[in-house]
């Protein structure tokens, strides 16, 4: 019983039967969260004009070939996704005009129909040539496929390694002054080029988008605190480190899309390092009824500047993602997850190159 599915937790909730309970016991609800089908979406507390949702959604797969969903999933899977979110109370909406060159950005504006005015909109620009005018006509052209009046905020996918942010901030001040661009942001940026963006465009960058998980904790050494701050917000993609964090995978059951294949955490080395921080998020999950991808998703946001953006590949894995915004680690498990997670050393770099051509190779 305790393993229901999602449609059957929702005919349950359509009927009032767990609503009745959680009255009865004024509030105390103690079902098993991966049974009661929705949780409560907490917000950032900052100042901008649309709430963000702790737990957003990320759309890298929307019409990307490369995570090997197929064309049922862009079709309609993708539009379920997103019609979910938004009554779960997910308002945080993130794409770019590089995920399937643009199919992304097409996908989410069909499914967000109407109700693309009352979300929290976020698409990126791909510096190449980012001079004033470019960034305006490429800003023009997400919003065209979006199907949106305006974006609530335009990133810069990745800092140019050559031209520095003046020019591409002018046009990003622009697009503030006529009202297509709410706020602006940066994705990949170092402290200092996050501050140096500030400085070119005169106001506040709002966010940074970066890698953060349990796996990948750099930015607290400097950017958390600066956007903690400063009333900035680091947008955590990731935050499942693709997915090895729901304990999932294992030595003998690594993945065979083309995305995590290629990702170092999951050589069979790797995949055996992590068992010490696999089984510490299972023994928080049990604590807590949940999984261990809500447990990792949960610690990620417990600070207040991050809102995470996990993809989702069902409706299930959707509801899932969402109902860790209300989940509330304890000091003792956020410090215990944290010190298993310095204990967890994976293979990267170089070293890590040889082991996977030979794991391609299926040796």
């Amino acid at each position: 019983m305790w393993g229901a599915s999602a449609a059957i937790s929702r005919l349950l909730a359509e009927w009032g039967w767990v609503g009745q309970v959680c009255r009865r016991l004024r509030g105390r609800c103690v079902l098993p969260r991966r049974w009661v089908d929705t949780g409560i979406m907490r917000y950032l507390g900052i100042g901008t004009a649309k709430k963000i949702s702790k737990i957003g959604l990320g759309t890298w797969q929307f019409g990307s070939r490369d995570w090997g969903y197929g064309d049922q999933y862009a079709g309609q899977v993708a539009r379920a996704i997103v019609r979910r979110a938004l009554e779960l109370g997910i308002t945080l909406f993130d794409t770019a005009e590089i995920y399937g060159f643009g199919r992304s950005e097409r996908i989410l504006g069909q499914a967000l129909g109407e109700d693309r005015e009352r979300v929290f909109l976020a698409t990126k620009i791909l510096p190449v040539l980012p001079v004033a005018p470019v960034v305006e006509q490429r800003a023009v052209a997400s919003a065209d496929r979006l199907g949106a009046r305006s974006l609530d905020l335009y990133q810069v996918h990745q800092p140019n390694p050559l031209i520095r942010d003046g020019t591409i901030m002018r046009g990003m001040r622009a697009l503030q002054r006529v009202g297509l661009v709410g706020e602006v942001g940066v994705s990949n940026y170092s402290l200092g080029r996050w501050r140096a963006a500030e400085d070119a465009l005169g106001s506040p960058v709002l966010s940074n988008q970066v890698r953060y998980s349990l796996v990948a904790r750099s930015p607290e050494r400097d950017l958390l605190p600066y956007a903690l701050e400063r009333g900035r917000v680091v947008l955590a993609y990731s935050p499942l480190a693709q997915g090895l964090l729901s304990g999932r995978y294992g030595p003998d059951n690594r993945p065979a899309n083309r995305v995590r294949a290629a990702n170092p955490l999951f050589l069979p080395a790797n995949l055996e390092r992590a068992a010490d921080l696999l089984a510490a998020l299972r023994e928080v999950a049990e604590a807590h009824s949940a999984t261990p991808a809500q447990i990792a998703l949960a610690w990620v946001i417990r600070h207040p500047a991050v809102a995470a953006i996990p993809g989702a590949s069902s409706v299930g894995q959707l509801e899932h993602n969402a109902a860790a915004a209300d989940i509330d680690l304890t000091d003792g498990q956020y410090q215990a997850l944290a010190a298993a997670a310095a204990r967890f050393r994976p293979l990267t770099g170089p070293a890590a190159i040889p082991r996977l051509a030979r794991a391609r190779l299926g040796r």
